[in-house]
């Protein structure tokens, strides 16, 4: 099992010893889906764009199986007030974006930001790399699994306004799904759960995983929700 240390350059690998047999669909996704059934989106093939990591952590409690999520603070100049995972950029001590250099940054930013315990995730998987234009990361989505929950909040206020967790169930249910309208032009799928509203990169990589987990329910594609301007 995964012991990722806290301290920057600690071990950490990626295992699946152990999992409970309700994330079996999430792996075989994870081996199996290709970047482009992901987002259209995809990294520059120049090489271009600055490497970062997201952490995709799965627990699971009364209400079932259920992902962790944050929301961004509102005075933050990018993605203010969006709901998102943990994650963040590469520091150079995380090591190699190309090898485990993802698995820790993934880590250590869901410590900095939630106060997250590293040591009880067991990370058993990554989704291929995909590209946020607006921000131009590069993002390695990183799964893991909560075998050791700690308790969990905000601990910079200045970056985080909330932590919470969201049960699957509710992902899944059909009056918590819409098609998020952007005056940009971006459409993509949203969800609105434990009262806020998960769109963009975060929403579209869930949607992705729901599909091809084989957990997706039909649902409205055409139940819109306006976006402001300044979202």
């Amino acid at each position: 099992m995964t012991r990722a240390s806290g301290t920057q350059g600690g071990p950490v690998a990626l295992s699946r010893d152990g999992l409970p047999a309700w994330l079996d669909p999430v792996v075989r996704a994870a081996e199996t889906v290709r970047p482009t059934q992901l987002s259209r989106f995809l990294p520059p093939k120049d090489g271009s764009g600055r490497q970062s990591a997201v952490l995709i952590l799965f627990g699971e409690d009364e209400r079932g199986p259920q992902l962790l999520l944050m929301e961004r603070a509102s005075s933050l100049r990018s993605h203010a007030g969006q709901p998102s995972f943990p994650g963040g950029a590469l520091d150079p001590e995380d090591g190699d974006p190309q090898g485990d250099g993802p698995l820790r940054a993934a880590l250590r930013e869901a410590e900095e930001e939630t106060g997250l315990d590293p040591s009880g995730v067991q990370l058993f998987g990554v989704l291929p790399r995909l590209y946020i234009p607006v921000s131009g990361f590069v993002v390695t989505p990183v799964l893991g699994w909560w075998r050791e929950p700690t308790p969990v909040g905000v601990v910079d206020p200045n970056e985080t306004a909330r932590v919470f967790t969201v049960p699957v169930a509710d992902l899944t249910h059909p009056d918590n799904r819409a098609t998020a309208i952007h005056p940009s032009g971006f459409h993509g799928p949203a969800f609105l759960v434990e009262s806020a509203l998960v769109w963009g990169f975060t929403a579209g990589v869930i949607d992705r995983l729901l599909h091809f987990a084989g957990w997706e329910r039909p649902w409205d594609r055409d139940k819109q929700v306006p976006l402001d301007r300044r979202a």
